[in-house]
């Protein structure tokens, strides 16, 4: 992983509200997608038994985390694109409100806005974009929608080769599935031009704390995770999609858990962090 990447990645737990100094440009552009990065590093010591670093999520651990998403109450779906790039789930293709993890896509989306417009991330759009990710402020998501609109996030989506993703006249009325989000999060260097990669990503790696919950608190110090949820808790919808790089290793890999009818918001952020932490296992046990 290029060192200007690394960097961009934020401890889990770091509080990101204020703004940053703006858009730096990364030294290098990686390959796209997960896959072609993996086989263009170096391999990674070994991590056990003298073989080379075990690819995660396990079979162990995919069939511990349905299993687990099969056994909570309401409504659960996940998807991984695990560390060779292929993608997994159970029930991902079911679409849900997408709360506020869209706001990842509206990032996306003003990034390649500005990349047409030949623009720069000025003082301005900076506090409305770190308000958007970091702390999850709706009115600034309205203010960058009105500058993409749907033909932004359309955009997007098929860039990221979303076939179930839907919007009508307002980022709240989104529609998103799991498989359609981990595409977007295990492809997110794609997602962005070059010259703003690094700050867009550096955002997704600040989230504040009190929303670090779910599948950052399941990687702790291991991953370098960048991410988004969402939620509404008076329907206990709960959601997380996320990129997690290793951070003493070449691995890499996308985990996104949507769900509904949680019976509270409390149980939701139990469920979303309960597929996370098998996912990230190696036998399958948290």
């Amino acid at each position: 992983m290029p060192a200007a990447l690394a960097a961009g990645a934020v401890s889990v737990g770091a509080a990101g509200c204020g703004p940053s100094e703006g858009p730096r440009v990364a030294a290098a552009d990686p390959p796209a997608t997960i896959a072609e990065r993996a086989a263009s590093e170096p391999a990674a010591k070994p991590d056990h038994g003298g073989h080379g670093p075990r690819k995660l999520p396990s079979a162990a651990g995919l069939h511990a985390a349905k299993g687990y998403a099969a056994d909570r109450e309401g409504v659960v779906s996940l998807a991984t694109v695990n560390s060779d790039g292929r993608l997994r789930g159970y029930r991902e293709n079911r679409r849900y409100a997408s709360a506020s993890v869209v706001k990842a896509m509206l990032l996306a989306a003003e990034m390649r806005r500005l990349k047409r417009a030949g623009q720069a991330v000025d003082s301005s759009t900076d506090s409305v974009l770190t308000a958007m990710i970091t702390i999850s402020d709706n009115g600034a998501a309205d203010t960058i929608y009105n500058r993409v609109g749907d033909a932004g996030l359309n955009a997007v989506a098929k860039r990221a080769g979303m076939t179930r993703f839907t919007v009508a006249g307002y980022w709240g009325n989104a529609q998103i599935a799991a498989a359609d989000m981990a595409r977007f999060f295990g492809d997110l260097d794609r997602q962005f031009p070059r010259r703003f990669r690094e700050y867009a990503k550096g955002l997704l790696g600040s989230v504040t704390e009190s929303q670090s919950w779910g599948i950052p608190a399941a990687a702790g110090k291991r991953w370098a995770v960048r991410f988004k949820g969402g939620w509404l808790p008076d329907h206990a919808l709960v959601h997380q999609a996320a990129e997690l790089r290793e951070r003493k290793g070449a691995r890499e890999l996308a985990i996104v858990v949507l769900t509904d009818a949680q019976p509270s918001f409390t149980y939701g952020i139990e469920t979303v962090r309960g597929v996370a932490e098998r996912l990230l296992s190696r036998d399958g046990d948290p």
